[in-house]
């Protein structure tokens, strides 16, 4: 199902319109809304069943030492990937089941829970919501709790498309104006950088993956876009 967000609406909520009866010249816009008035996203759900619900929280149990009652949080990171495999069908059918499947040796051993994000972009720049946005998927090593996951069909770097970027840009903006909570922007590779931070809550010291997407080029540019948002970038020295 195809969805149309007004981009317009969301802005003038987000810098704080008095009421829904303001004139809209009330209103100081810092971030200017972009140059399409509307993001078309299409919802195409991944499983996500009691059986994942009940692994997330044993998850954030696990790993963050929170009990909780459900699987929401409340965004502060936007962290950006790239699929590493090069089509859209095979990239959402090994998000798509509930538990990991073969071939994930170096994260099978801290939880079944199956790898799932936000959003996917395909390389034609569509949009595609896999679950909902304030439940926590599990995409980045110590910041799940914190993070939305977005992900780009691309077996490497070198082919992330423009379209991606645009998408990228497109998305970051919908999401920071309808979530002002959201504090950063990052690459997947520079997700060990946020260990400084009091986002970080992974508890095992142990658990690390070296990670190189999306790469700094895709993130340059994708944070070009996006400069008025003033999102922060992963502090560095660690």
């Amino acid at each position: 199902m195809k969805r149309s967000v007004v981009f317009l609406t969301i802005l003038l909520s987000f810098v704080g319109c008095a009421t829904a009866t303001s004139h809209p010249t009330q209103c100081k816009a810092d971030i200017a809304p972009p140059p399409s008035s509307q993001l078309t996203i299409i919802d195409k759900p991944i499983d996500f069943g009691k059986k994942r619900i009940a692994l997330t929280k044993d998850y954030i149990k696990k790993h963050y030492g929170k009990d909780v009652k459900d699987i929401k949080i409340t965004p502060k990171i936007i962290v950006l990937h790239y699929t590493a495999i090069d089509s859209e069908n095979a990239s959402y059918n090994t998000m798509k089941p509930q538990t990991l499947r073969g071939g994930r040796k170096d994260i099978s051993k801290a939880s079944a829970l199956n790898v799932s994000v936000q959003f996917m972009i395909d390389k034609d720049g569509t949009i595609y919501q896999l679950m909902p946005e304030n439940w926590m998927g599990r995409h980045v090593i110590g910041l799940n709790y914190y993070a939305i996951g977005v992900e780009n069909v691309a077996k490497d770097a070198e082919h992330l498309t423009q379209a991606q970027v645009k998408a990228n840009i497109a998305l970051v903006k919908y999401l920071k104006a309808k979530y002002p909570t959201i504090e950063y922007l990052i690459g997947h590779h520079e997700y060990r950088h946020m260990e400084a931070t009091p986002l970080w809550l992974e508890k095992d010291k142990g658990y690390r993956t070296v990670k190189y997407d999306p790469g700094d080029a895709f993130m340059q540019k994708v944070r070009a876009g996006v400069k008025a948002l003033h999102l922060k970038i992963p502090p560095k020295g660690n």
